[in-house]
């Protein structure tokens, strides 16, 4: 009887060793660099006048984080692009450009080498919530030099899409998808909890994501998500191509995330998106009339720590 006691208490202590939660949250280093790659694989269904039309982007980036200083849980980060490349397939051909090409012929490739190497600054908790983004218009700057042949609405339209692909909204969505994941109080292996975020790269889009602790060893943590995500604001337009545009559009999303168990960062995460609804171009003297766009878009995301 007693050594059955004893089984049965010690079979109580290990259950509550095991289930014993941990606040899990970014420990950063000042003076540290943290580097992330993300390749991003998107694919774009829409229907015009009846008529189905099919793209396919492949993006893939390489930014280094440098912690300059750390007040009251809040990281003081340096940020640059390292390498930036675009693949399209369009139904006219295929396109390609990248940071690294030395070819001033190709606009576009010369203009993301230009926004190589110009450091923005990011305040971040160790929630992994950005609270700040400044000086990200930096990586703009001068990118027109080289090429006075462009006229002021193609230097608009250009500068406009890659504000909406990198500019600070943008660069703080895309981020808070993979770091802004811990919860506000110590968890345990299966427990699950909400955060809520925004994505804004064009469409404005509010995401809802219910995280859960699948696995945790000495040197790394595994998250999962499954989100939902539905347009901001469905009134609202934006300029695209200098045509007023609306979206409504709603989705679902499903992340992995593994983390380094010391410092929070990401060491891989695997992101796949799928949003559907239509795109709205309002009455303008482009397009008399406007047009409703039937659209399914998905996102397939990969973001590695090298």
């Amino acid at each position: 009887m007693k050594r059955i006691l004893n089984f049965v208490l010690a079979f109580i202590l290990l259950t509550s060793c095991q289930a014993q939660k941990e606040k899990f949250e970014l420990n950063l280093t000042k003076g540290e660099i943290y580097t992330q790659k993300m390749i991003s694989n998107v694919s774009i269904i829409q229907t015009m006048n009846g008529q189905q039309i099919n793209m396919n982007m492949s993006i893939n980036g390489k930014m280094t984080y440098k912690v300059t200083d750390i007040q009251n849980s809040i990281y003081d980060m340096e940020v640059r692009y390292e390498s930036l490349s675009m693949k399209m397939s369009l139904p006219n051909g295929v396109m390609e450009f990248s940071s690294e090409k030395n070819d001033e012929k190709d606009i576009f490739s010369t203009i993301l080498g230009v926004m190589k190497n110009k450091p923005f600054l990011v305040k971040m908790t160790k929630a992994g919530k950005v609270n700040e983004v400044k000086n990200i218009e930096s990586i703009f700057s001068n990118m027109f030099e080289k090429f006075p042949q462009l006229t002021d609405i193609q230097k608009q339209q250009i500068q406009s899409q890659l504000m909406q692909a990198y500019g600070e909204k943008a660069f703080k969505g895309n981020l808070e998808m993979c770091s802004a994941i811990f919860s506000d109080s110590p968890v345990s292996k299966g427990d699950k909890w909400i955060i809520k975020t925004k994505l804004e790269s064009g469409m404005s889009a509010n995401i809802e994501t219910t995280y859960e602790l699948k696995e945790v060893n000495d040197s790394y943590c595994l998250f999962s998500g499954a989100s939902k995500i539905e347009t901001a604001d469905k009134d609202a337009y934006i300029q695209s191509n200098g045509m007023p545009l609306k979206y409504d559009m709603s989705g679902t999303m499903s992340s992995e995330i593994k983390i380094n168990r010391k410092s929070g960062w990401v060491i891989e995460s695997k992101i796949n998106q799928t949003i559907k609804g239509t795109a709205q171009v309002k009455d303008n003297p482009q397009m008399p009339g406007g047009m409703t766009i039937p659209m399914t878009m998905s996102n397939e995301m990969t973001i590695t720590e090298k």
